[in-house]
């Protein structure tokens, strides 16, 4: 019987990290589970609160307090708290800055670590985030660690609300994810880092299908699908 493996993906943001991890796991017929949207729905539920982003040990009440659930439903990944469905209200350029200001807190990581080890622990995840193969999962078989230029990054960040019809200027975009990687590289807690033994990938030149599919290559010569 083969085993099904921990896929842990690290990296950056706007490396990719969220488009490529739901590619992989639709390939590979695994669960794809976002880190990042714990972070996200913490910082979502405090704002709407009003509970101040420099209240350590408030953040934490509410990571233990709420009862955070990614739930598939078709294809689409949703982000429940407390039953009440946030997917599309924790997308935000201001709960994401907020949710990089809270993933710093140990008190909030401590709660949510362990609930990203109780929904992976049985393997067949793709898990992505910060510190998945460095901290939440070191033993998985199988971690990658997805980076681009800062420059491609910043683009497809601007791409991301253009979309939404959010213009952004590409200086901007560029100043705010600088910003975003030296608070997530700096922090005490879980840094983001390359784990030792994480393969490298840069997609700077790559699309996201091109980039699945290599760690899918990659999945299936550490023997962990079919």
């Amino acid at each position: 019987m083969t085993s099904r493996l921990i896929i842990a993906i690290d990296g950056p943001a706007a490396s990719g990290k969220t488009t490529v991890a739901r590619r992989v796991a639709d390939i590979l017929g695994y669960t794809y589970l976002d880190s990042g949207a714990m972070y996200r729905a913490v910082a979502w539920k405090a704002l709407r609160d009003g509970v101040p982003l420099d209240s350590p040990g408030r953040l934490a009440e509410i990571a233990r307090d709420s009862r955070i659930d990614l739930v598939r439903i078709g294809k689409a990944l949703h982000v429940l708290v407390d039953g009440e469905d946030v997917t599309e209200r924790i997308r935000s350029t201001t709960i994401s800055q907020a949710a990089s200001h809270v993933a710093v807190i140990p008190g909030v990581r401590t709660v949510l670590v362990a609930q990203q080890r109780r929904a992976g622990e049985a393997g067949g995840v793709v898990m992505e985030g910060r510190d998945i193969g460095s901290v939440v999962f070191p033993d998985a078989g199988l971690k990658i660690f997805l980076d681009a230029s800062v420059e491609t990054r910043a683009d497809r960040r601007r791409q991301e609300h253009l979309a939404k019809g959010e213009p952004f200027d590409l200086s901007r975009m560029l100043d705010e994810v600088r910003a975003r990687d030296r608070r997530d590289r700096e922090r005490t807690t879980s840094p983001l880092v390359r784990a030792a033994d994480a393969v490298f990938v840069d997609n700077t030149a790559m699309d996201p299908e091109e980039t699945a599919r290599l760690i899918v290559m990659l999945a299936r010569e550490r023997g962990g699908v079919a």
